[in-house]
């Protein structure tokens, strides 16, 4: 991204509210982490997806356990939380939601308390330095772990979200789609949201090839969650269903598209075909989002790019996409205000 048309981008004030930490590690990271642990044997090739390539998303699942293999010690925590942060601000991001599910190591003596302190403790840290990036933090659950699991994360996430003066803002629910049901995770989650934590949902990710997936999105849209992750299945066009998507557009649910990731991981066969397009015609709110920069080598320009040379869009339509964005972020009232303010600043330079 050199030319006058791709700088844009980069000095495209932008948002960014799907990110998983672990699947946000760079190359430059990554040859750090590597360095560290040669005993592991792990090469490059195992932990991202280059250019070209594709993987089915049961793949990509296994390469998340093979990073989470270098990341299993406090000092690995925090280096690679700070060094994501770092590279989403020199993207030209100014507001990042990261998610991550706590973990314990019994190796390292890492437990998932220390784990979710040591992410704010990066978050803290970059602040500190000046890093111009307002960062929040969702605790994620991992459906793969269970139900007791699942009401444990949303515990620990409650006593943060009390705890770190709005740092912890919401809980995130993703992991493999085809392992469980979303039946089993509802009382944890109207717990979250009961107690205030805003709820980001994994949706739809699969196609819908036996009824309890169809049943399943019903059931977690009826929460209702305030934002849905992919939802790639929702609309009829993909194999969903109409009624899915009226229960999304009635409670207002913003949708984070991750365009690349989505082709990738093959549960999108190419940019032209992706539902960002239904939802953009359809006027509903959709955020641009990453996914796992690292492991799908891309970052929020260069989506941002993509979605505007695949589907049309002008300069102008891209700000009004990226100003979007704000409102849909889980900041409280006056952080979005502050926010657009910042935009409103951007925009003769951005726009020019």
């Amino acid at each position: 991204m050199d030319t006058k048309a791709d700088i844009f981008y980069r000095e495209l004030p932008k948002v960014e509210l799907h990110a998983h930490l672990n699947g946000s590690v760079s190359f430059k990271t990554m040859e750090k982490l590597i360095s560290r642990k040669p005993h592991l044997n792990i090469e490059h090739s195992m932990t991202a997806i280059r250019s070209g390539q594709q993987r089915t998303l049961e793949e990509c699942f296994q390469v998340f356990k093979v990073v989470h293999q270098l990341v299993n010690t406090e000092e690995d925590i925090l280096m690679v939380a700070k060094d994501v942060i770092n590279e989403f601000a020199e993207d030209g991001v100014k507001y990042l939601e990261l998610r991550s599910t706590p973990r314990e190591e019994t190796k390292t003596g890492l437990t998932k308390r220390r784990y979710i302190e040591t992410v704010l403790e990066a978050i803290r840290q970059c602040q500190n330095e000046g890093v111009d990036i307002d960062v929040r933090f969702l605790v994620a659950v991992d459906r793969r772990n269970g139900s007791d699991v699942a009401m444990e994360t949303v515990k620990l996430a409650e006593e943060f979200m009390l705890s770190t003066d709005g740092l912890v803002v919401g809980l995130d629910l993703s992991g493999d789609p085809t392992v469980g049901h979303g039946r089993d995770l509802l009382p944890a989650l109207h717990r979250a949201k009961s107690s205030g934590l805003k709820l980001a949902l994994h949706l739809s990710e699969k196609l819908f090839q036996v009824p309890s997936q169809l049943e399943e999105s019903e059931l977690l849209l009826s929460l209702p969650p305030d934002r849905i992750g992919h939802g790639t299945f929702l609309h009829p066009n993909m194999g969903g269903a109409q009624r899915l998507v009226d229960q999304v557009v009635k409670h207002n649910i913003p949708l984070e598209l991750c365009l690349t990731s989505n082709i990738k991981g093959q549960t999108v066969s190419c940019y032209s075909k992706h539902h960002f397009q239904y939802w953009y015609q359809l006027g509903h709110p959709s955020v641009i989002c990453t996914d796992d920069k690292g492991v799908f080598c891309t970052d929020l320009s260069q989506e941002y790019q993509l979605a505007a040379s695949t589907f049309g869009l002008s300069h102008e339509d891209v700000w009004k996409l990226s100003v979007q964005a704000v409102d849909c972020t889980f900041a409280p009232d006056h952080v979005k205000h502050r926010l657009k303010r910042r935009w409103e600043d951007f925009k003769p330079h951005v726009l020019r």
